[in-house]
């Protein structure tokens, strides 16, 4: 199957199937799959081949290597699958069978999507991921070190909505720039879903930015 793989916990990664077409020799085109459940596999036995030209980089930095078919032929390690979920999403094609994957190629897709803004709740699933619902559905989002976390208190560590909001704008929007971390923390003190406006991905479902709106969800 082919899809966008998140970390989920360790050894482990989460991965909901899509349809995947060649769009050129090098890059494929992934699209949702109707009715398709997200699958929960451990990788710690899995041949892992990267389209970069060695396992350790972060980028393919200009050259791919990639094989007939467009899959990642540089052989790693799992160690080197953790690495790269560490940073966030994965593009990959996964062979598995009773809840492994025996063997984990990067793909290159073409297009990741495009952004939305939406308003709605969250609630906190674990460390990097929560619930978002808005307009009757619920998706699960991921996030990591690169989304952006836009608070009304006056501290970036304060739990959700404490004190006066010293730094929400007119429509009741946080503008004070904070980490994912602080997002982290913050959730971890509630116990029900919370208020936000949301920038995430469709498809990928990546929670780009968050902002924390003064009111009761």
């Amino acid at each position: 199957m082919y899809g966008f793989a998140w970390a989920d916990g360790k050894g482990h990664l989460r991965i909901v199937p899509k349809t995947a077409a060649r769009d050129s020799r090098v890059t494929y085109t992934l699209k949702s799959l109707p009715k398709a459940k997200e699958l929960h596999l451990d990788y710690t036995r899995a041949a892992y081949g990267r389209v970069t030209v060695a396992c350790d980089l972060k980028e393919t930095e200009g050259r791919v290597a990639v094989d007939a078919k467009g899959l990642g032929r540089t052989k790693c390690k799992p160690a080197h699958l953790a690495d790269q979920l560490g940073r966030g999403p994965v593009a990959v094609r996964v062979e598995h069978a009773g809840g492994k994957a025996t063997r984990v190629n990067e793909i290159l897709v073409g297009d990741w999507g495009t952004p939305r803004t939406a308003r709605g709740t969250i609630k906190r699933v674990n460390d990097t991921t929560v619930l978002f619902a808005t307009g009757g559905k619920t998706i699960k989002l991921g996030y990591t070190y690169t989304t952006a976390f836009h608070r009304t208190t006056a501290r970036c560590g304060d739990g959700w909505l404490t004190g006066r909001p010293v730094n929400a704008d007119k429509n009741g929007l946080g503008k004070k720039q904070c980490a994912w971390t602080d997002l982290t923390k913050a959730l971890k003190g509630v116990k029900y879903p919370v208020l936000v406006k949301v920038d995430y991905t469709p498809g990928v479902n990546s929670l780009n930015e968050v902002w924390e709106v003064f009111g009761d969800a």
